[in-house]
């Protein structure tokens, strides 16, 4: 239960992080890189919420799922923490950082797949 709640408060982090940076780029000067931050942040808390709700119900297999909820937040953090600095400060967080982080989503979401495949019926 401990992941589970640590898995919703990150995503409840996620979420504000994502409306906050919806707002520096409507309000900051060249700042798309912000706009697909936040979209990342905002879409995969949502879909944290979706597979921890789906967790509770049985329909995803619970360690697997638990591991494609925590690749939506270590992906996301990746990606939208690599534009972000890059926004602000003018480098990268790694090189690579943000396609590490896109990455990692695209596999969290096979790896959804896969916890509804083998979850028990």
């Amino acid at each position: 239960m401990a992941a589970h709640r640590l898995m919703l408060g990150l995503a409840g982090l996620m979420g504000a992080a994502g409306v906050a940076l919806a707002a520096a780029s409507a309000h900051g000067a060249d700042a798309t890189r912000l706009a697909s931050a936040s979209a990342m942040l905002l879409f995969h808390a949502t879909a944290i919420l979706a597979t921890g709700a789906l967790l509770a119900r049985g329909l995803l297999h619970g360690g697997i799922g638990l591991v494609a909820a925590f690749g939506f937040v270590i992906g996301a953090a990746l990606f939208a923490g690599d534009l972000a600095l890059r926004q602000y400060a003018g480098h990268s967080l790694f090189p690579y950082a943000a396609p590490t982080g896109g990455t990692v989503m695209i596999a969290s979401w096979l790896t959804v797949t896969l916890a509804a495949l083998v979850a028990k019926s």
